[in-house]
Formats: structure tokens, C-alpha cells, sequence
């Protein structure tokens, strides 16, 4: 006698879905540290960073953007110290 009903279908995510969300997030990462080396550095160079580290992660198909979107996280946060420095601010302009 079984008191719980037997297993349906449904399992855990197929792996082809969790591969798509981790090539967008290596792609999402690439987009937004290219677009933080011009603007909003500050928030955008961290976002890069933890996309490209969580698509790694998952085990993207796209490993070069991941870390291409890595690199300019770090790229980014590289150029917001720097123009801090230059000019004794937190805020900058060009």
C-alpha cells in the first residue's frame, strides 16, 4: 500500500534551459561591462562581474563572453578608481 502518489514528470529544469540562461547571462555581462566603460561604472561594472561569474558558473557554451564580461567589470571599477584619483572625486565627468 502507498500513501503518497507516485512521481509524475516533473523533475528538475532540463539542462538545455539552464544552459540558455547562463549563454544570456555571459552575453548580459559582455553588454553591460562594455557599456560601463562609458557610463554608470559604478553600478554596472559590478553587475558585469557577478553575471560572468554566476554564467561560468552554470557552465555557459559561452565561456570567452563570460570572461570578456568579466574582464571589463574589472575594467570598469579600474576606470572609475582611476578617474576618482585624477580628479579627488567621486563623481566625474568628461
Amino acid at each position: 500500500m502507498h500513501l503518497t502518489a507516485p512521481a509524475t514528470g516533473r523533475t528538475e529544469a532540463p539542462a538545455p534551459a539552464r544552459t540558455r540562461d547562463a549563454d544570456g547571462m555571459a552575453v548580459a555581462s559582455f553588454i553591460l561591462g562594455l557599456l560601463g566603460l562609458l557610463v554608470l561604472n559604478l553600478f554596472l561594472g559590478p553587475i558585469a562581474i557577478a553575471l560572468a561569474a554566476v554564467s561560468l558558473w552554470r557552465g555557459t557554451a559561452r565561456r570567452g563572453r563570460a570572461y570578456l564580461g568579466l574582464a571589463l567589470g574589472v575594467a570598469d571599477l579600474a576606470v572609475l578608481l582611476i578617474a576618482i584619483q585624477v580628479s579627488n572625486t567621486v563623481s566625474w565627468s568628461l
